[in-house]
């Protein structure tokens, strides 16, 4: 029965998040930020912990879009101050941008925004989309996240100076099982997580939108109703 097994997924990756943060908050006391500071190659043992957190972090969150996927009810929507929503989610991955050496940016006009979102989606769309842009993305590279609004819209946009996706994939990006190609080393973030972005973007009315050059980079942009 899908209902049961949304149930079951939902019940799971609860589970598993709680015991998660548990398993991260207790590795930020033992190894404090003074001491990664003071201490290099303590600082690159605990990096491997942040990134093993932020992997299972997002397992955990596609187990759970799955389960809400197809039990059948709506997405929640309520009015949330989208400025502070992503400033918060590049803050977290602030670390991680530093374990791949690279720069991320965030770019907003607004001090404020409210909008009618679902957090938990949105917060879970950007780090896919984070992580991916992370992944494609060599040492010295840049992220940046932009927020802004346009028209009736608001725009939210991840890009990255990475290598960039092959423009015969760009039609079938969504697509629920398309995988990067066999043998190919380049990391391109093709796959169910993307399927699920599509999905909570279009749950909240909106859509996502992928333009990228190979060998340039990427560009994937949010369009949610400003309401």
């Amino acid at each position: 029965d899908v209902q049961q097994l949304a149930a079951l997924f939902s019940n799971l990756s609860m589970q598993l998040r709680g015991t998660l943060a548990n398993f991260h908050l207790a590795s930020a006391q033992l190894i404090p930020a003074a001491a990664r500071e003071a201490d290099p190659a303590l600082d690159a043992k605990a990096a491997v912990l942040d990134q093993g957190y932020y992997q299972m972090l997002r397992l955990i969150n596609n187990l759970s879009s799955v389960a809400a996927l197809y039990s059948g009810e709506a997405m929640p929507l309520q009015d949330r101050d989208l400025v502070e929503l992503v400033r918060n989610v590049c803050g977290q991955a602030e670390s991680l941008a530093d374990l791949c050496q690279l720069q991320l940016r965030f770019v907003c006009s607004m001090e404020h925004h409210v909008c009618a979102v679902n957090r938990q989606g949105l917060e879970q769309l950007l780090f896919h989309l984070l992580s991916n842009a992370f992944r494609a993305t060599s040492a010295g590279g840049s992220v940046t996240v932009e927020l802004k609004k346009s028209g009736s819209r608001v725009l939210l946009s991840v890009t990255d100076t990475g290598c960039g996706i092959d423009e015969t994939l760009l039609p079938m990006l969504f697509d629920r099982y398309l995988h990067r190609e066999s043998g190919s080393s380049q990391p391109r973030g093709l796959g169910l997580g993307l399927f699920l972005c599509q999905k909570i973007a279009q749950a909240h009315g909106g859509s996502l939108m992928a333009e990228s050059k190979k060998g340039v980079g990427s560009r994937f942009t949010l369009s949610l109703p400003d309401r």
